[in-house]
């Protein structure tokens, strides 16, 4: 019998849980955790544009994450750092392009100026679309959404009646990228943490144990393979009855 073909999803978006876990297990500090964890990272976006998936999000840092503590919070902004540099040689080397999405208000000066010179660096690559989200929370980015919208209604150049979810969305940090398929957490948790809930309303839901630095292409397939298994439409999921 011939095997069958995956139905491969546009778009998956990841929760990268357990670098803590992996460190600790480890009897090593959480920062060799992280840094484990941006080496998955590099590799799955490979793996996923092998395998046809055209975008890639990732949670690599929450509004929330700010009340860890201080050190760990240090060591998250150093690696980022290092992400930026990394990810324009990456970058180049895949033809990825790379986009940070969050507020990026409260990332210190230099780190801005990074992000900026990778975005410009890799807009017109046309390989995987890699979207990072720094600084990130879905509630904080609804508002600043819905306070654009507000704005224009003020001012008098838009109807409350006129405003539609496609307008919304359009105000989004996620504005010209598709909804995501499939969503994937690794360490066993099951919940979004207050990520891409607006956009993740209609997107298939898969959790694993494993912890994101030990997370391989054979993780990604099963995923993938789940959420082929799937009967959709309209980017809808069809229930399936007797």
């Amino acid at each position: 019998m011939a095997e069958k073909k995956l139905n491969i999803p546009q778009h998956v978006a990841i929760i990268l849980d357990g670098n803590g876990r992996w460190a600790s297990k480890r009897l090593l500090p959480r920062k060799a955790g992280h840094a484990q964890g941006s080496k998955t990272v590099e590799k799955i976006c490979e793996d996923a544009w092998r395998m046809g998936i055209k975008y890639l999000t990732v949670y690599a840092f929450s509004t929330e994450n700010w009340n860890r503590p201080d050190d760990e919070v240090e060591a998250l902004m150093n690696l980022l750092r290092s992400y930026m540099k990394d990810y324009i040689r990456i970058s180049r080397k895949n033809d990825m392009r790379v986009r940070i999405i969050g507020d990026k208000t409260r990332l210190d000066e230099d780190i801005r100026d990074s992000i900026a010179v990778l975005e410009e660096d890799s807009k017109n690559n046309n390989g995987l679309n890699f979207q990072v989200a720094i600084n990130y929370g879905s509630r904080d980015e609804i508002i600043h959404a819905v306070k654009k919208l507000a704005a224009r209604v003020k001012e008098g150049t838009l109807s409350p009646d006129d405003i539609t979810e496609e307008m919304l969305s359009k105000e989004l940090y996620t504005a010209d990228i598709p909804d995501p398929d499939l969503l994937i957490r690794t360490a066993g948790e099951q919940r979004l943490s207050n990520y891409l809930l607006w956009q993740l309303s209609y997107s298939e839901l898969y959790f694993t144990d494993v912890l994101w630095p030990d997370f391989t292409v054979k993780d990604l397939e099963k995923a993938v393979e789940a959420y082929s298994g799937r009967t959709r439409k309209f980017g809808k999921v069809v229930e399936e009855t007797e």
